[in-house]
């Protein structure tokens, strides 16, 4: 029996933020994957190496996490005034899908630095030493993000004495604005801030009982719930829900309840296929707890605590994207956020996760009696991994 070979794909293995996957140039794939498509998600399954039973990624370059089994893929911009066009693919781990419904925060800082390592900013932009504003199109929601990216000699300054919790050593800091960075909406909201109108809502979750939630779509559509109201402290570390399949299966009861509230689904059942958005998450007012790195984490320094899950299970640190709708949700008085924080107006918030702290910031205002963001901004860092080639069987896609 004849078995094809494996063909190599030029590609390179980044971390953004605290979050890492493989990066592609588009006119570097296959002629069948350049374009959306069976092909293309094929393609990036076998490169993480999904799906996978086992659930390890084993005979790929996932790292059997929501956080690492990502895939990018970068082009010349298509649009006017920008850069580079950014496309993200969380792959499934288990299951046979690619989700494309949403963006990586994280990932958006290694998009800005590898659009200048892959050449596609123009070199007049690029300083010999300061800092150069890469212009993010983010192909997966039509939205701007500018990063500003390092340089020292002419090319990405990777290293420096910034730290970022959840990534063990430090690195160059990277500024990320998020420009307009509310969704453009699918459902009965089409593309407001608060896609059901309302700050505060009472979510009906079959098995659970009526919630209180706030359900935004800044960064990401996100679902937000008080921990006390379903069981929590707000200072859990991932083991307390990840080793708990009750727990797991509450969570996902509550988002899949938001996401028919929103408007994102039609039937519960589509929920399935599309485990990347919503997003939801847990919120509770400043408390003392101890980090999964071991480092103590005292209330003084901190507004709130939030705790979210990313494909199913609590994340180990906080999602770039979910940030950002912690950010514009805090700055909006009456929110569970901004209840959470202490109410008031603020135009950043730091809060605690699992793996430390992080600070954020948003701009809202009110017009016509709906509440607008327009921009928020948050620092991460990023670096490259490995550069070269990938390599897949030539018949798996």
């Amino acid at each position: 029996m004849k078995h094809a070979p494996q063909i190599r794909i030029p590609a390179t293995y980044m971390r953004g933020g605290t979050s890492k996957g493989v990066f592609f140039r588009r006119e570097d794939l296959p002629a069948s994957a350049q374009r959306p498509g069976t092909a293309r998600d094929r393609l990036l399954q076998r490169v993480i190496g999904s799906p996978d039973p086992y659930g390890k990624q084993t005979d790929g370059m996932g790292g059997a996490t929501s956080s690492t089994s990502k895939c990018v893929i970068l082009s010349p911009s298509s649009r006017p005034d920008h850069d580079v066009d950014y496309l993200y693919g969380q792959v499934s781990i288990d299951s046979d899908f690619v989700d494309w419904s949403g963006n990586c925060g994280n990932l958006s800082t290694a998009a800005g630095a590898f659009a200048i390592h892959a050449g596609y900013v123009d070199p007049a932009r690029v300083p010999e030493n300061g800092i150069c504003e890469v212009r993010i199109w983010q192909a997966n929601i039509n939205k701007t993000i500018l990063a500003h990216v390092p340089v020292s000699g002419g090319q990405v300054q990777e290293t420096g004495d910034f730290e970022l919790d959840g990534v063990t050593f430090p690195a160059a800091e990277i500024v990320l604005e998020f420009l307009d960075p509310s969704d453009e909406g699918e459902g009965e909201g089409g593309g407001a801030l608060f896609p059901t109108g309302h700050l505060v809502d009472e979510l009906e979750v079959p098995g659970i009982g009526t919630l209180p939630a706030t359900m935004i779509t800044a960064g990401i559509p996100t679902v937000f719930v008080n921990a006390a109201d379903i069981g929590y402290s707000g200072t859990e570390l991932q083991p307390a829900i990840n080793e708990d399949k009750a727990a797991l299966a509450k969570l996902e009861a509550i988002r899949v309840a938001g996401a028919l509230r929103m408007g994102l689904i039609r039937t519960a059942e589509e929920a399935l296929t599309r485990q990347h958005t919503p997003k939801v998450a847990f919120v509770a007012p400043a408390a003392d707890y101890v980090s999964s790195s071991g480092k103590t984490i005292s209330a003084g320094d901190i507004d709130l605590n939030v705790r979210a899950m990313s494909m199913g299970k609590l994340h180990h640190a906080m999602m770039g994207t979910a940030s950002v709708a912690i950010a514009t949700a805090a700055a909006v008085p009456g929110t569970l956020v901004n209840r959470a924080a202490g109410g008031g107006e603020r135009e950043a918030v730091r809060f605690g996760h699992p793996s430390g702290t992080l600070r954020v910031g948003a701009a809202v205002a009110q017009l016509d009696g709906q509440w607008t963001v327009t921009r928020a901004v948050m620092s991460r860092s990023a670096r490259i991994l490995m550069e070269g080639w990938v390599r897949v069987p030539g018949d798996s896609f």
